[in-house]
């Protein structure tokens, strides 16, 4: 008896203008099944997109809110598209803004002489970058001496770097005047990044991030070097017959990534946060990894993806506040925007065929 099913084709020609569009059809996708979750969940699906989308835009404040959060998740995406176009799947940038917060941290505490200025702050940023790099290296050296895959030791890595910041909050950094609670002291006010709005918690990260964006995208078009990493990406055998080195593009696209990730953690806390804590990140991170997607791991595109992703995190805290869902729900909407954005470039590569077998 004959057998219906579908498969998928190859398109001889996949279209240039839709995998530009696939992001922004995800974004759609991603909409209308948030649409339908808030209806399975008893509530008002528009009042629930609402405050996901609209929300978080009405004045100043909202606005300098997701600056916040675009901030870490913009740096990070920088490096991680630079990555990826290298053909390194660097999937530990949380552990390594988490050391980047660390070496940052424990930079300002050391400097905290509660006068602060321009100078201590940038050793303490610079601190951050160089811990960010650190634990990016060590990625590397496994991968170039060993053959180590970076995915797994990156992401193991995240755990080791946690680990270690709970060790330091706990012990040799906890404030010792803080009750026994597992956080720092609080950084001096000469030592926090100066806001780039009165009155709002808007810090000088969100123009490190943009600057980050622009000398990305200068890197990769503009340069030798960014050339000759984007040819090693796409197509190693060409490179190689070139003379190009995937061993320099290997540690110069993770030693980026990572000084970028550890300036993002640097930022949090001597931003927002102002001591060092056992959580410094809600997972930018990871997060990080689907803006870069989004953003079509372009250094510019990332702005728009890094955006939407700060919606997510926003308006998941205000879905807590006001409609009781639980804290999951921005994981919910991440991963839905993930997988629409995954389907999209699927059906843009391939098409769907009925096939009769048997």
């Amino acid at each position: 008896m004959a057998k219906f099913g579908l498969r998928l084709e190859a398109r001889p020609a996949p279209s240039q203008l839709m995998s530009w569009l696939s992001p922004v059809l995800a974004l759609l996708l991603t909409v209308i099944v948030g649409a339908l979750l808030f209806v399975a969940l008893g509530h008002d699906p528009l009042a629930g997109l609402a405050v996901f989308f609209v929300e978080p835009l009405r004045d100043a404040h909202g606005w300098s809110e997701l600056g916040i959060k675009v901030a870490p998740l913009l740096l990070i995406a920088v490096g991680l598209a630079i990555c990826f176009r290298a053909n390194v799947y660097n999937i530990g940038a949380e552990g390594q803004l988490t050391l980047g917060a660390i070496c940052g941290g424990a930079a300002a505490l050391y400097l905290d002489d509660e006068v602060g200025g321009g100078a201590m702050i940038a050793v303490a940023l610079a601190a951050g970058m160089a811990g960010g790099m650190a634990w990016a290296g060590i990625t590397a050296w496994l991968r170039d001496r060993y053959n180590a895959s970076e995915i797994l030791v990156s992401l193991m890595l995240v755990y080791i770097a946690q680990l270690l910041l709970s060790y330091l909050v706990y012990g040799v950094l906890r404030d010792p005047e803080g009750f026994n609670f597992p956080q720092s002291k609080l950084l001096s006010d000469g030592l926090l990044l100066p806001m780039v709005i009165s009155d709002t918690r808007l810090h000088l990260g969100i123009v490190f991030a943009l600057l980050a964006s622009l000398g990305g995208w200068l890197y990769l078009s503009k340069s030798i070097s960014g050339f000759r990493l984007r040819v090693g990406g796409m197509a190693p055998a060409a490179a190689r017959y070139a003379g190009f080195s995937s061993r320099k593009a290997l540690w110069s696209s993770l030693l980026i990534c990572g000084a970028l990730s550890g300036l993002a953690g640097a930022c949090e806390v001597l931003g927002p946060m102002g001591q060092l804590t056992p959580t410094v990140s809600p997972g930018y991170g990871f997060a990080a990894i689907i803006v870069a997607f989004v953003g079509r791991l372009h250094p510019v595109g990332v702005i728009f993806s890094s955006f939407i992703m700060a919606l997510f995190y926003i308006g998941g805290e205000l879905a807590q506040s006001r409609l009781g869902l639980p804290s999951a729900i921005t994981g919910v909407f991440q991963g839905m925007l993930l997988f629409a954005l995954l389907a999209c470039d699927v059906l843009i590569q391939y098409k769907l065929r009925w096939s009769k077998h048997g």
